[in-house]
């Protein structure tokens, strides 16, 4: 998930002509808006490793404002999802 989110972050500061950061590790803790719907698209990604459809609600309203926030946020919210799906068994 991490790596499409950054593709995506790539692919929007180059249509917009912004330079970003070389490096992923530095590119992930850069600030650039993360649009919430393009997160949203991604989710599909992760859809099946959980194991089911995530609902929106696990994406924030109103983006991210680094790649490194929306992981901090968005993967606690997944992991719920799947526990609530999955039970919490060991």
């Amino acid at each position: 998930m991490r790596s499409q989110i950054i593709q995506a972050v790539r692919d929007e500061a180059s249509i917009k002509g912004i330079t970003l950061p070389t490096s992923d590790v530095d590119l992930a803790k850069a600030t650039f808006q993360v649009d919430s719907l393009v997160v949203v698209s991604i989710l599909c990604v992760v859809e099946p490793v959980v194991g089911s459809e995530l609902p929106e609600s696990v994406v924030r309203t109103g983006g991210y404002r680094s790649v490194d926030s929306a992981l901090y946020q968005l993967l606690p919210r997944i992991e719920a999802q799947w526990k609530k799906r999955k039970g919490d068994k060991p």
